[in-house]
């Protein structure tokens, strides 16, 4: 019976397997006006809460970021830099922060512009009543290589340049560093569809789509994955997004 179980259980696999194949080449890569409004319709259509939409995508970006980093032995690093910015990417950024601890990583917070909302303060006390530290200033780039990763939640799909003082020298750590960059749906500072500006531009290790895949994801070779296992399948129909299947209880997927 055992050995039957497994043969269906691989079975099934295989058959999943190929099909996220054949959807990887036809999935949906949102432009960025499509990105706003499929987050509004959440919002507005759906009854998702702003809470409730980064709660899940900074858990499933945890789970990403603890698949290409996982801790095999005691030797292996543990700290973290998570960078949150003013923006809901800065509200994954700290949600995974939180996540990570649980996941016996060490996550440090680098927040340089907070904002002032219940949501975000309370992201914050979170963080604090686990013990995880906030930095006063950003680490240079010979100190970043403490860390086993920056998770870079610093700007969103809304972003429009220049950047502004506040971001400088995070935004000079993440382009220089040579720790793994691990995005949050964008990296930071990209056209949200061309992908790297001109200049100094983040060249990331992983990308972490959430929802689906932006446009700017094409241009990027890395370790990627899909996130955020919550898009209503009328959603998906709508905008054509062709998403492939998370394999069982997985929150999230790697596509390449």
């Amino acid at each position: 019976m055992l050995i039957k179980y497994l043969n269906t259980l691989n079975v099934i696999k295989t058959q999943i397997l190929r099909q996220n194949i054949h959807k990887l080449s036809t999935m949906k890569f949102l432009t960025q006006e499509e990105a706003i409004n499929v987050d509004l319709e959440l919002f507005n259509e759906y009854k998702f809460s702003v809470d409730q939409l980064m709660e899940l995508a900074g858990l499933s970006c945890a789970h990403a970021v603890a698949k290409e980093f996982p801790i095999k032995s005691d030797e292996d690093k543990r700290e973290a830099l998570i960078i949150a910015g003013p923006g809901n990417n800065g509200g994954d950024g700290l949600v995974l922060a939180r996540h990570l601890s649980l996941m016996n990583f060490k996550p440090s917070v680098y927040y340089p512009k907070r904002v002032d909302k219940p949501l975000f303060n309370n992201l914050v006390k979170q963080c604090e009543l686990m013990d995880i530290p906030f930095l006063d200033s950003c680490p240079d780039v010979e100190s970043s290589s403490k860390y086993r990763f920056i998770a870079d939640g610093l700007f969103g799909f809304s972003f429009k340049p220049p950047v502004r003082d506040a971001f400088k020298d995070v935004m000079n750590l993440m382009c220089h560093t040579k720790t793994h960059v691990c995005c949050i749906d964008i990296p930071s500072g990209w056209d949200v569809e061309k992908g790297a500006r001109e200049g100094d531009a983040i060249k990331p290790y992983m990308l972490i789509s959430l929802t689906a895949p932006k446009l700017c994801a094409k241009h990027f070779n890395g370790a990627h994955y899909l996130g955020g296992r919550f898009v209503p399948p009328r959603l998906s129909q709508k905008y054509q997004m062709d998403l492939p299947e998370y394999p069982g209880t997985e929150l999230c997927i790697k596509l390449n």
